[in-house]
């Protein structure tokens, strides 16, 4: 298995839009109303969503190739495109996803670090992110790679207001 991880253009909009979205219902659908999760991808990982997004100069799209197939990929902001915190001295983990098939392979690691490393070289001094409180397997998956909860936030998701922790490491 060979992987690459890449920054995202805008030749890359269909393809990522297509891997994001069939990431997302497996990453949701169980434990939600499927007409929330499906509100929700009608919401954020539109066309017009993406391209914004992609176009943000705040903003960074890493995609991960493995085999040269998509298999992740990971976003990450900067002031102001960051969601809560809005601290020049952190970077922002908007989403981090890989496909099913490639969970269990060391790949995850392999993006956050990735992200950490982004973070480091742009000589910031932690990185966060929001992670659903009942991703159970993703709050392990980021505490044994070095976060910690320090916060929590209100999420809407379809006619629910779930809540994200908030999590970070730094550096």
């Amino acid at each position: 298995m060979s992987y690459l991880i890449r920054k995202a253009n805008f030749a890359d909009l269909s393809s990522l839009l297509e891997m994001a979205k069939i990431a997302f219902l497996q990453a949701f659908t169980e434990g939600n109303k499927i007409e929330n999760v499906h509100a929700y991808l009608e919401e954020a990982f539109t066309e017009e969503q993406f391209t914004e997004e992609i176009e943000n100069p705040a903003s960074v799209f890493f995609l991960l190739e493995v085999d040269g197939k998509l298999a992740g990929y990971a976003k990450v902001n900067f002031v102001p495109a960051q969601t809560d915190l809005q601290d020049n001295s952190s970077l922002e983990v908007a989403r981090l996803y890989l496909l099913d098939q490639y969970i269990g392979l060391g790949l995850g690691k392999v993006l956050l670090n990735h992200t950490i490393n982004f973070a480091k070289l742009n000589k910031k001094k932690y990185l966060w992110l929001g992670v659903w409180e009942k991703n159970k397997r993703a709050i392990k998956f980021y505490e044994k790679n070095g976060l910690s909860i320090f916060s929590s936030h209100p999420f809407p998701f379809g006619d629910e207001i779930q809540t994200d922790f908030l999590m970070r490491i730094h550096f």
